[in-house]
């Protein structure tokens, strides 16, 4: 019965493919840098470091989830931890522009998943869009 919210969830997540979920787990970091942005104009500091932590702890589950079996995984693993350091300074000196740029960093990969996504779509093979965070 579709009825339930536990057949719903599992509906969803059987039609949720991984370059969707990384797509998604960027959305959230997107959000709640913004969101964090926003409490540093309204000098809301509590505002500011909860969704800073947020967005750091979704860069710390990108970071344990990347497959290091890939090139890029090293220089995916250095940017989240650049990332991870501009959100820190971001919340220490209650700056915008580290949060900024941590944030067009997510913007950017986020729109090549999609693109990556979309190419995948259009020309699938067995191996592409297997590996989750590469």
């Amino acid at each position: 019965m579709m009825n339930s919210p536990y057949e719903r969830y599992r509906q969803t997540a059987v039609q949720t493919s991984p370059a969707q979920l990384l797509i998604m787990t960027y959305d959230g970091a997107i959000r709640f840098v913004k969101t964090a942005l926003e409490g540093m104009e309204a000098h809301d500091n509590e505002k500011t470091n909860l969704f800073l932590g947020k967005a750091q702890t979704i860069i710390a589950e990108l970071i344990t989830t990347l497959d290091r079996s890939y090139e890029i995984s090293k220089t995916l693993y250095s940017l989240y931890e650049y990332m991870n350091y501009l959100l820190i300074q971001a919340n220490i000196k209650k700056t915008k522009e580290p949060a900024e740029e941590a944030l067009q960093y997510l913007r950017d990969l986020k729109e090549t998943w999609v693109q990556a996504s979309r190419l995948a779509a259009a020309n699938p093979t067995p191996s592409v869009g297997t590996a989750v965070n590469v």
